[in-house]
């Protein structure tokens, strides 16, 4: 499943107060009051519908869009689209891991976009695009690794994968008129 829904420029500037801010628990996991819940963090395009398709997920127990990968402090959704941040728009998965493995979450992930595009994912081009997997351990990033080989050697692609692996640094979570997109507009599936 690749998402071909084209992402534009909001149609209305962000209400005030709604910059990104950062996460309030940047650490790998979080207490849920019912047991530890493990963070992954995927770039695969427009977050608008990677964020439905990891949503879609039983065991994901919640996401949110936002920037990371980048060196500008409190990032916001034009800043990334001109470039020159180095953010990549991302999608914080939090997942219940005795009900959902970061292997499956990976796997999903490969499944609902193209690693081979360089800086891309369909119509939406420039290096906040990238297809990218930033990992919150030394499992995760070897995980992450052993996938992305195996589904080089698969044979699916004509083009070599792509897809970066690196540690998830600061997260900056997005405006909230990109949260839950196409939910929040009766546009989900």
């Amino acid at each position: 499943m690749f998402f071909s829904r084209k992402k534009h420029a909001p149609r209305s500037p962000a209400p005030a107060g709604d910059t990104p801010a950062p996460a309030a628990n940047d650490s790998d996991t979080a207490d849920t009051g019912s047991g530890a819940v493990a963070l992954a963090t995927f770039a695969a395009g427009c977050f608008w519908g990677v964020q439905e398709s990891f949503d879609s997920l039983a065991g994901v127990v919640s996401t949110e869009v936002g920037y990371t990968g980048g060196t500008l402090d409190h990032p916001t959704y034009e800043d990334v689209c001109e470039g020159g941040t180095g953010h990549a728009e991302a999608v914080r998965v939090s997942y219940d891991p005795e009900q959902i493995s970061y292997r499956t979450l990976l796997r999903h992930f490969l499944s609902i976009h193209d690693p081979t595009q360089f800086n891309r994912q369909g119509p939406d081009v420039g290096h906040q695009y990238r297809s990218a997997i930033f990992h919150h351990s030394d499992e995760q990033r070897e995980l992450a690794q052993g996938i992305l080989e195996l589904e080089q050697k698969s044979g699916r692609h004509k083009r070599p994968v792509v897809t970066e692996v690196a540690a998830a640094g600061q997260w900056w979570r997005a405006e909230k008129y990109h949260q839950n997109y196409f939910a929040a507009r009766g546009m989900a599936k």
